[in-house]
């Protein structure tokens, strides 16, 4: 006798043999997984809020489209504002581009590698390093040993320095364990060209595993972030910054889902909290269509 089983879900693209819900290029708030099916497009937005121990909050908003490409391939672009102290601009231009080295389970954990350039728009309105406060205590003091009228706002904008370009390589890596739990790792190196040469590596990752099993509308986990951040002058003190919270995905649509991802620093040089909401679309079909259904039915 053979027992015939149907699995009803909602038909969502598959990369290469990977799990739907890893399929979207965009793991979590903090982490990207293998890349996108061939054809198919991805579209983002991206609210980052900062609430330092010392000074006003940061606002990061972030646009990013990507698009599969044949053999494992994939581009994105990235566009950046940042609203500061009252101060809003153009903060960013980002390339990228990843190749997953294999189709997906080919290789244990499907290493992808990841590359993006950074073009500055904008001016750098915060420091890691010295705090806002120290910096503002810094600034007051110049200006009183000199006589000086403290300047406006708008003179102290325009005389801050300019945002310099940057380099990023990632490695990706992501699993699903037992059917059940899905995981991404990112391990980052990036390297400021100009101003004082900041370098920041790293690592970020995230496990979640489905709460609302019907086409896995529901995902809830845990996600973490370590950073050690230095510059010309501080290479042998460096900053760390490690931040952890859970994290939520929730999909109203087949094709759209939102992230949410409140997070609190660990560490002294960490912000207090730190706040990710990401909204995003996939298009076109692309790939190997399969069904998003529970986690536990996928390989029967």
């Amino acid at each position: 006798i053979e027992e015939q089983i149907v699995v009803t879900g909602e038909e969502v693209p598959s990369a290469y043999g990977a799990p739907p819900g890893i399929s979207r290029s965009r793991f979590s708030p903090l982490t990207n997984a293998y890349v996108l099916p061939p054809g198919a497009v991805y579209a983002g937005l991206i609210y980052e809020g900062d609430a330092f121990r010392h000074g006003p909050p940061d606002h990061l908003f972030t646009e990013e489209v990507e698009i599969g490409l044949p053999y494992r391939f994939g581009v994105a672009f990235e566009i950046a504002q940042e609203r500061f102290n009252g101060d809003f601009q153009n903060k960013s231009f980002s390339i990228e581009a990843r190749y997953a080295l294999a189709d997906w389970n080919k290789i244990p954990l499907n290493p992808t590698l990841f590359a993006e350039y950074k073009f500055g728009t904008g001016r750098i309105l915060h420091e890691e390093r010295p705090p806002e406060q120290a910096m503002a205590e810094e600034e007051l003091a110049r200006h009183s040993h000199l006589n000086l009228e403290p300047a406006d706002e708008g003179e102290m904008v325009e005389g801050k320095p300019k945002m310099p370009d940057a380099y990023e390589f990632r490695l990706l890596l992501s699993e699903d364990f037992g059917e059940r739990i899905e995981w991404a790792m990112n391990w980052f190196f990036e390297q400021e060209i100009g101003f004082d040469r900041g370098r920041e590596w790293g690592f970020a990752q995230s496990a979640v595993i489905p709460i609302w099993l019907e086409h896995e509308r529901l995902k809830a986990g845990v996600e973490m972030q370590y950073r050690n951040f230095t510059d010309k002058d501080t290479r042998a003190d460096p900053l760390h910054s490690f931040i952890i919270g859970p994290s939520i995905a929730w999909k109203p649509t087949p094709n759209t889902r939102i992230d949410v991802s409140p997070l609190f620093g660990c560490t002294d040089d960490s912000p207090r909290a730190q706040v990710f909401v990401v909204f995003s679309i996939l298009f076109g079909p692309g790939g190997e269509t399969g069904a998003e259904a529970p986690a536990s039915t996928r390989n029967r």
